[in-house]
């Protein structure tokens, strides 16, 4: 019973559920700002985007193709939500913030992997490596 107590405690699983409810109400969120603002705007241009009611019939069998058409409207406006008011300004924002920041790491010249700024030898391919403070600039007109 212990090693399920630990499961059910562990750092990972509680992070998870945690970001299922808020994604969940995130979700609902952004479902109740289309349809309250980004639809309307859109029926005003062009007519309600509402196309559940097309279908196909081959040999007697129907295919609403309407149903999905109508998802995928949805979808598209719900992403375009998403990374116009979510992604964009919290990449501007996180941008802005990191701006002062000094680089903690540097790419390997031997393998191309993340590895320390300080680091004299690369954590992966082994190579030996300068200190990036002790690597001298290079000038085009100096041996």
């Amino acid at each position: 019973m212990s090693g399920f107590k630990k499961f059910l405690l562990r750092g990972n699983l509680v992070d998870l559920a945690v970001a299922f409810v808020v994604g969940a109400a995130f979700a609902g969120l952004v479902k109740d700002f289309a349809s309250s603002f980004i639809t309307p705007l859109i029926a005003l241009i062009g007519g309600k985007p509402d196309y559940t009611r097309l279908a196909v019939s081959i040999n007697g069998t129907t295919f609403p193709y309407g149903i999905f058409l109508t998802s995928a409207i949805a979808f598209v406006i719900t992403a375009a939500i998403v990374y116009f008011l979510v992604v964009l300004p919290t990449a501007k924002l996180i941008e802005r913030l990191d701006r002062g920041k000094e680089a903690t790491e540097r790419e390997c010249p031997q393998c191309l992997s993340e590895i320390p700024v300080k680091a004299r030898r690369c954590r992966y391919c082994t190579a030996e490596l300068v200190p990036a403070n002790e690597v001298p600039s290079y000038h085009p007109h100096r041996p």
